[in-house]
């Protein structure tokens, strides 16, 4: 069991490789190893295209002229089981069957309807030795997205804010004041590489007019997300400049133009949260990250809709103001970045 949790820990490395480029599909990995030996690795890089197997796969016929024949006395190791359906691409677990990898090592079960067991069963019944469940809670862990976008059917939720050594989130006359240094800053900007979407309220982005994008850090810019009730924001913003796609969710209109996508919320005066997560999850997002203001952060943590909380605390001090918002979770790391703080925070455990 020891030799097959370190090729599986291998297969989470390449996984995390695909971070930010694979969403709707989750994080995979996979190694083919012969005798002790690894022939082949992959991983799913971009949604639509090759998965992990796949590209393990391709990995060996391209490298070796004897790839039939190792294939046939290797062990592949897969981070999430091998999909059993015709999706964007062929089902993964026929691959394993035609070139007659032996035994197969899955991490965990794919929890997606259309797989959940069926490319294990599929295997079984093909004669391939399966075992499951090899590094099984570090599997679920990093595909923590994908499996809350699956089973509670909404995207995996961060919450991020900047606050004062004394409590505050921003001065109370509606001025910009920076809490943090450019360490977090760029952090931040590499987080949003990560998640589908970056949301915020109205006051944030009148205020401080923000872009939302990641011109700190190399990767994918998310979708922008903002809370404008009444459609009272100066159209001239960042935020609807077109850059990126944004979702503005308001209480008079549904439509598309350009980039900016408006949504008309079913109400207004409750549940606010609620509707905004369930349309989220209707346009596929599956992870997002709240970024503001007071106001809109308070508003999840009362719904009890959050699953992480990142907090910095600055070293500045501001003697009066907005409140940080007040939340109650499990501290599972902290961390100085620069003269910064950072507690991260957890609520719902997969």
């Amino acid at each position: 069991m020891a030799q097959h949790e370190i090729y599986m820990q291998r297969c989470l490395q390449l996984a995390q490789l695909g971070a930010g480029y694979v969403s709707p599909n989750p994080m995979v990995g996979a190694v083919i190893v012969h005798q002790g030996k690894i022939i082949g690795e992959g991983y799913h890089q971009k949604y639509g295209q090759a998965h992990a197997e796949v590209n393990a796969v391709n990995q060996v016929l391209q490298n070796y002229t004897d790839a039939e024949t190792l294939l046939q006395q290797a062990t592949i190791y897969v981070s999430l089981e091998p999909c059993a359906h015709y999706g964007k691409t062929p089902p993964c677990a026929d691959l394993l069957i035609k070139h007659q990898i032996p035994q197969v090592v899955v991490g965990c079960r794919d929890p997606f309807d259309q797989v959940d067991g069926k490319g294990i069963e599929k295997l079984l019944q093909a004669g391939h030795e399966v075992i499951v469940g090899v590094l099984e809670q570090e599997c679920q862990m990093l595909n923590k997205r994908f499996f809350t976008h699956v089973r509670q059917q909404r995207p995996y939720i961060i919450l991020k804010w900047a606050q004062t050594v004394d409590g505050f989130f921003a001065p109370d006359n509606n001025a910009q004041y920076w809490i943090t240094g450019a360490e977090a800053r760029q952090l931040v900007h590499k987080w949003r590489t990560e998640e589908d979407a970056v949301l915020i309220g109205t006051n944030t982005a009148r205020i401080d007019n923000p872009q939302l994008n990641v011109r700190y850090w190399q990767g994918r810019a998310p979708k922008r997300v903002v809370i404008d009730r009444r459609l009272q924001l100066d159209p001239h913003l960042h935020l609807f400049d077109n850059a990126a796609e944004t979702l503005i969710f308001n209480e008079i209109k549904t439509d598309i133009e350009g980039k900016n996508k408006f949504i008309a919320l079913e109400s207004f005066d409750y549940y606010v949260p609620q509707y905004i997560i369930y349309q989220l999850y209707l346009q596929d997002i599956q992870s997002i990250i709240i970024e503001g203001g007071a106001r809109t952060l308070s508003a999840f943590i009362e719904a009890d809709l959050w699953d992480e909380a990142r907090i910095f605390t600055g070293t500045s001090k501001l003697g009066k103001g907005i409140a940080a918002p007040q939340i109650l979770g499990t501290t599972i790391a902290r961390q100085d970045v620069g003269s910064d703080q950072l507690e991260i925070m957890q609520n719902h455990v997969i």
